[in-house]
């Protein structure tokens, strides 16, 4: 067998676990995420439509992670079955040393990182920006189009509102009413002749805008009786758009939604030094999840050609922990970045000892010696040993 046909038999040996692992890693994280949208369609009545929209615009930021997990496990996966079977073996036996055999993860590996890398620099932050643009949309709609006349609606923390009458083009409310305890011990009663909300795209607000009215409030502290009026023409009140939309905004960080320009020129002109630190570990932060998958390939057909001692099943919690090293690695850095205030550099830090290990095991395998790792633990064997409830 020719070594061309030996590579393309490993790369679909590979890209099969790889498919599937994707579309599992990014189903779970996506499903961590569907109870509360889909809470918004019932109990808020949010059209299907625009919460199929939120999932579309989170699918970046979840593929930058399951992009690079995903072929971690399929490298892991192939190469372990390959060695199971003995085929590195035959492989080896017919000419081809380890570093022909690892092609195809290498190529698979350029892959994955060129689309980690598209993602993460210029996908995920226009997804960021968009899903905190559908949210207040989505606030606005439910704003607007759940407010009825005569009807008591509790949908602001804090305010019950009430209006009379709504004309259906302007959105302009009449008779205006609103029990308003966002001060707790000092709940206040406000009257208006019209009202109506304001919403700003830009600083994602939602304003309540009050005409000809007055606020009514007893006072606590004072004699017994004591009791304020305050008459305005103009009253403005800022709405909260409740809990499960507001944390949907907050989460979004300012840097995730900055374009690639945009960071690289808060980089260099933002008058704070805070500033400039945040936009520098962003963009640094992008380019060293891109690396990711192709330090992966290096790790990845060492440890898959040694783990069939441990048993298959151990391939898939070697991935993860695999992973979880170095995500924890980059948090870690990241903290010593921005809260030590130690060098960007250090950043790096992850990938440069994932080079150097994956380089070191790589070497130990295709010398045929034994990768100086502790014994992987075998799943299969525990679960059997494991005691078992009576019958």
């Amino acid at each position: 067998m020719s070594a061309f046909r030996i590579q393309r038999y490993i790369f679909r040996e590979i890209t099969v676990p790889m498919l599937l692992g994707l579309v599992v890693f990014t189903f779970v994280l996506l499903m961590g995420r569907s109870l509360k949208l889909v809470e918004l369609v019932i109990n808020k009545g949010i059209p299907f439509g625009d919460i199929a929209r939120l999932f579309l615009y989170l699918l970046p930021a979840f593929l930058v992670i399951t992009i690079p997990l995903a072929f971690l496990l399929g490298v892991l996966l192939g190469f372990g079955r390959l060695s199971s079977e003995s085929e590195v073996v035959a492989f080896k036996a017919s000419g081809v040393d380890l570093y022909a055999l690892a092609k195809p993860a290498l190529l698979l590996g350029i892959f994955a990182t060129a689309a980690t890398g598209y993602l993460t620099l210029f996908v995920e932050p226009a997804g960021n920006s968009a899903f905190r643009t559908q949210v207040f949309k989505i606030a606005t709609s439910r704003a607007s189009v759940g407010l009825k006349p005569t009807i008591f609606n509790d949908d602001f923390d804090g305010l019950v509102l009430y209006t009379s009458e709504i004309e259906d083009r302007s959105g302009k409310m009449k008779g205006v009413f609103i029990s308003d305890e966002r001060a707790g011990d000092a709940p206040a009663a406000i009257f208006a002749k019209n009202g109506r909300i304001i919403s700003d795209p830009v600083l994602l607000t939602l304003t309540l805008r009050l005409e000809d009215g007055s606020i009514h409030r007893r006072l606590t502290g004072k004699k017994e009786g004591a009791y304020q009026v305050i008459d305005f023409s103009s009253y403005d009140i800022n709405l909260n758009i409740g809990q499960n939309l507001a944390s949907g905004q907050k989460r979004i960080k300012k840097d995730n939604e900055l374009p690639l320009t945009t960071l690289l020129e808060t980089r260099r002109t933002a008058p704070e030094a805070a500033r400039r630190t945040s936009a520098t570990v962003e963009l640094n932060k992008r380019c060293i999840l891109a690396l990711a998958p192709l330090l992966f390939a290096l790790v990845a057909v060492p440890l898959g050609i040694s783990s069939h001692r441990s048993g298959r099943g151990s391939g898939f919690s070697l991935a993860l922990g695999v992973f979880l090293v170095y995500y924890v690695l980059l948090s870690f850095a990241k903290t010593l970045v921005v809260e030590s205030h130690f060098p960007v550099i250090l950043l790096w830090l992850p990938n440069l000892l994932f080079l150097m290990g994956g380089l070191t095991l790589l070497r130990f395998s295709a010398q045929e010696r034994p990768l100086p790792l502790p014994p992987l633990p075998d799943w299969r064997r525990w679960l059997r040993r494991a005691p078992r409830p009576p019958q």
